[in-house]
């Protein structure tokens, strides 16, 4: 069976020819995690559910669960997010 060579999408195409990141063109959440204490979160699409315990982000397509102790959500623009304290566990739905 041959192999054809993967197509790319129309968000793909221009952000190869922009030389641009393909999640940030396709207004993909980016998340950073900085060690178990810190966690960035661009291209976010507001709070849904705000406790020290468990934060729930919506990311668009993704619901973004960050779970953990003493959370704390220590900056928020409309693009990023800042959130501190001791993070166990992230996941996305």
């Amino acid at each position: 069976m041959e192999r054809r060579p993967r197509r790319f999408g129309f968000l793909e195409r221009t952000a190869e020819v922009f030389d641009l990141p393909a999640d940030a063109l396709a207004g993909l959440p980016k998340l950073e995690l900085v060690g178990d204490g810190e966690l960035r979160v661009e291209n976010h699409k507001g709070i849904l559910a705000y406790g020290r315990e468990e934060i729930h982000i919506s990311g668009g397509v993704y619901l973004i669960k960050v779970m953990g102790q003493e959370l704390e959500l220590r900056a928020m623009t409309g693009l990023e997010l800042l959130i501190t304290g001791k993070i166990s566990q992230i996941t996305l739905a």
